[in-house]
């Protein structure tokens, strides 16, 4: 195909599905910190279109639709994770409360409320629910980043390597992730597969369990927080192997 055709037809794929784009980055907008730029997101999901218009092929049975919907997602995922739009100081504090849940159950062997996490970080429940805000917001769309910045991820899950034990590794963390959500109190479990499953932002899960959206940030960052003490443990335990 020449360059002038394969233009033109680029030019007719965003005119046609333009709104598709703007319909899933103000959706996937609701899910990042106020910081981040419809803009950015609707020139990523562009090229996701775009991709998808190269990329499509009727004989796998999905609509071109739906499949362009995935391709421009996932390349707004990758504009965010690129980006990583989250402040430092919010990453410290996703630190800092998931070593407080982390401490208290161990030391008492039973799920850790507010109240225990805040006493163990020497704060007021107003203040840790603060800091649990910080915690949504430094959030990613995917499970993925739980250890975004613990430097030693890189050598557990080695991201290229295709030799059996990095293979072995990545399912065993996989699992470690389906155990350790199955095993959060039940509202938080509810909360992230509403916001990881179904995809719906904040506000839209407040509606849902008839809570504020201030609420419902607060259940997330906590579960987000519990399940990286508890991942913490799972690394733990493979170094010693």
């Amino acid at each position: 195909m020449y360059a002038s055709e394969a233009a033109q037809q680029g030019e007719l794929l965003i005119e046609r599905y333009m709104d598709l784009v703007r319909r899933i980055a103000y959706h996937m907008l609701g899910r990042l910190p106020a910081s981040v730029q419809v803009e950015d997101l609707i020139q990523a999901g562009v090229i996701g279109l775009l991709e998808a218009g190269r990329q499509y092929d009727a004989s796998h049975g999905a609509s071109f639709e739906t499949y362009a919907g995935i391709r421009i997602r996932g390349a707004i995922l990758d504009e965010v994770r690129r980006q990583d739009w989250g402040p430092r100081s919010a990453h410290r504090t996703a630190r800092e409360v998931s070593e407080a849940v982390r401490a208290v159950e161990r030391r008492t062997g039973r799920e850790a409320s507010a109240k225990d996490i805040a006493r163990e970080l020497g704060v007021d429940l107003d203040t840790y629910h603060g800091m649990l805000q910080k915690v949504t917001e430094a959030r990613v769309l995917s499970l993925d980043a739980l250890f975004e910045e613990d430097s030693d991820y890189e050598d557990l899950l080695p991201g290229d390597a295709a030799d059996p034990a990095a293979v072995c590794v990545d399912e065993s963390f996989t699992e470690a992730v389906a155990a350790a959500i199955d095993e959060l109190p039940e509202r938080e479990r509810l909360v992230l597969s509403l916001y990881y499953d179904e995809e719906l932002n904040l506000k839209e899960i407040g509606e849902v369990l008839g809570v504020t959206e201030s609420r419902v940030c607060q259940i997330h960052g906590q579960a987000l927080a519990r399940l990286r003490a508890r991942l913490g443990d799972w690394r733990d335990e493979r170094r010693k192997r």
